[in-house]
């Protein structure tokens, strides 16, 4: 399946090289698709990319033990960071436009120990990330196919690899497109046969009614009543508190976040985002209110596996329920649905690495005066090394007993305190370097401490996988990364305030400066000033010119993210879920109908914002490529799209 995809993936770049200007000869266009994104297809690309492994698996794990309160908590927990980002997006465009990296900000702002430090938090990050892929995908496959897990680690990555070598983010971007649409139909038909042609459950007040009666026979500790049908859960609280915080990690200091923002025009930035994260909403609410209540609501049916705690760690509810409902054909659905969210969510880490070891390693620290040439080799090497790199932390975890679910509720505890460093040093003129330094490393080491010490206070001191993998364990950790690093950063910068000049980020590859003849004049301890002899360079390819970039518009852009995505997280986390949990509501067939019906009409919400709106914003490319290959047919050779003026690389 990873070949014939890979295999579709390059007939489309062969035919984008082919019929359109857009070449991945270009590193530019490797790396950041030219800068030319329209609103739509980043709005996909945040949602294919967003939707790992853990988007299908450990949310419906938390179904499984929470109620309808996971699902929620997983889908509002994981969405209100992506409509955040939105607000550092628009200040990408803004201070960096041209930036490859966030990387390259930290490092022309504060220097090469700054630029050290964070990207151990950047790579840490897609480490992280692309061990969850790999253990949730392998683990899945494992379950449904009896593949070696050691065999299905190294095999996940292989296919992705290929096509993004050949399409770089380009192809990544329409691979996204491709997933998304499959993906999306996948759930959809799958909700829809569970809760009307399954014999086994058929309607929602089917559902309602064995969810009821699992509630009298196995209470869920923690939950109102023990029932399932309950926002008022203690336990899914505890774990939308956690979701929250490690996603913040994830999402703020995982380049393939950033890459989308770089690659899209600075006009359809902020809306992408906010658009992105909101369709995305919808799989994990409406998916895993279905797949994983179903798990629930089949236990004790012949063709429902018994699920063991580990088996619910390793995310194993979702491809359990689904073979239990629709037999074999439901075994293939899963095996798709994984596969779609693996290789989208992989080739966004591919290319995401690739950028920061070609640009932040090779050109930063060994070459400098990088040519385009070498630049686009490195770019290769880095996605195949990176590709090894993804297989060999997954059987590392593998080994040591470390579960996707394990991971997922972890990550926040490592990350967490670059999360606001990483914020201002993007966004505000006043943060203060070595506050951002500190508070980074400092919310390191105590976020691990205060896991530890929890961990060892709550189990009689053992301390290993098993202990400290418990809701309270990683709750304390979690909290003290991610508020550490936070007050640290902010404290120190309000009491020894930088003044930055952010006209030093917006000259890193631009058009119109020499890099090589920059100076700078050290005024304070965090401001740099940049000479005036700057030279004209003309128009570069794939870089943000000076008429694409509207000043006004883009602080218009940053406010308009910033309430909007304000207001929606309040929303999402505060406004509709607490009250229900402090009511405690158990939801009567009528209430479940309602809940059930919202995510259906969400996702078909979803689909016309990311299958239909890159269809129309494309209609424009769509016909130049279907009259390129009317002229290759009738006119031999006569398709092929011709530059009429070079530009300077």
């Amino acid at each position: 399946m990873g070949l014939f995809f890979s295999a579709f993936m390059l007939c489309l770049t062969a035919i984008q090289s082919r019929y359109t200007p857009y070449k991945p000869s270009n590193s530019e266009e490797f790396s950041s698709a030219s800068r030319s994104v329209k609103l739509g297809l980043i709005a996909c690309g945040i949602v294919s990319s967003w939707t790992t492994a853990a988007t299908l698996l450990q949310s419906s794990a938390v179904a499984y033990k929470y109620g309808i309160s996971g699902p929620w908590w997983y889908g509002a927990g994981a969405t209100i960071q992506v409509l955040l980002f939105s607000q550092l997006a628009a200040k990408l465009k803004l201070n960096a436009p041209n930036a490859h990296t966030w990387l390259e900000i930290v490092g022309e702002r504060w220097g090469t120990p700054a630029h050290g430090i964070f990207m151990f938090f950047g790579l840490a990050t897609n480490i992280i990330n692309s061990s969850l892929i790999i253990l949730g995908g392998s683990a899945t496959v494992t379950d449904l196919t009896g593949m070696s897990t050691i065999a299905a680690i190294f095999l996940i990555p292989l296919g992705v690899t290929i096509y993004v070598v050949f399409g770089g983010m380009r192809a990544t971007l329409l691979c996204d497109y491709a997933h998304t649409t499959v993906l999306l139909c996948i759930v959809i038909i799958v909700v829809f046969t569970i809760y009307s042609k399954s014999p086994k459950i058929g309607s929602i007040s089917a559902m309602h009614k064995l969810l009821s009666a699992a509630s009298k026979l196995a209470p869920v500790q923690g939950n109102a009543g023990g029932s399932y049908l309950t926002m008022r859960s203690k336990n899914g609280l505890i774990f939308g508190v956690i979701n929250i915080i490690g996603n913040f990690a994830t999402v703020f200091n995982d380049q393939a976040y950033w890459q989308r923002a770089i690659a899209s025009r600075p006009a359809s930035c902020v809306k992408g985002y906010l658009l992105g994260g909101l369709a995305w909403f919808a799989i994990p609410f409406a998916f895993s209110t279905t797949v994983g209540l179903a798990a629930v609501a089949l236990k004790g049916d012949p063709d429902m596996r018994i699920l063991t705690p580990a088996d619910v760690s390793a995310g194993l509810p979702a491809p359990a329920a689904i073979t239990a409902v629709l037999g074999r054909g439901g075994a293939a659905a899963m095996l798709v649905l994984l596969f779609l969210a693996i290789t989208s969510a992989t080739s966004a880490e591919l290319i995401a690495v690739s950028s920061i070891l070609t640009y932040d390693v090779y050109k930063r620290y060994i070459n400098p005066r990088a040519t385009e040439a070498q630049i686009l080799k490195v770019s290769h090497y880095m996605v195949v090394t990176y590709a090894f790199m993804m297989s060999i932390a997954g059987l590392i975890f593998f080994y040591i007993g470390v579960s996707m679910g394990w991971l997922y509720t972890f990550m926040g505890v490592v990350l967490g305190s670059a999360v606001v460093p990483t914020a201002l040093c993007v966004s505000w003129s006043k943060a203060n370097k070595w506050g951002c330094i500190s508070g980074a490393i400092l919310g390191f080491f105590t976020g691990i401490m205060g896991w530890l010490v929890t961990t060892a206070s709550l189990n009689g001191g053992v301390v290993n996988v098993m202990t400290g993998g418990g809701d309270i364990e990683m709750l304390v950790g979690n909290i003290i990364s991610l508020s550490v690093g936070g007050v640290i950063a902010v404290v120190w910068s309000y009491m020894y305030p930088a003044d930055f000049d952010f006209t030093i980020t917006r000259a890193i590859n631009a058009p119109h400066y020499h890099t090589s003849n920059m100076k700078e004049t050290k005024e304070d301890d965090d401001r740099k000033v940049p000479s005036t002899q700057a030279q004209s360079v003309g128009n570069v390819v794939g870089l943000t010119q000076d008429c694409d970039l509207d000043f006004v518009k883009l602080n218009k852009a940053f406010k308009f993210a910033a309430w909007s995505s304000i207001t929606l997280g309040i929303i999402l986390i505060v406004v509709i879920p607490l009250p229900l949990f402090f009511m405690q509501i158990l939801y009567g067939v009528r209430g479940f109908q309602a809940w059930v019906v919202i995510g259906i009409i969400w996702v078909f919400t979803s689909c016309m914002a990311v299958i239909l709106l890159p269809l129309w914003e494309s209609r424009e490319a769509l016909k130049m490529v279907s009259c390129g290959v009317i002229k290759d047919i009738f006119g031999r050779g006569a398709g092929k799209y011709m530059i009429n003026s070079e530009a300077v690389i």
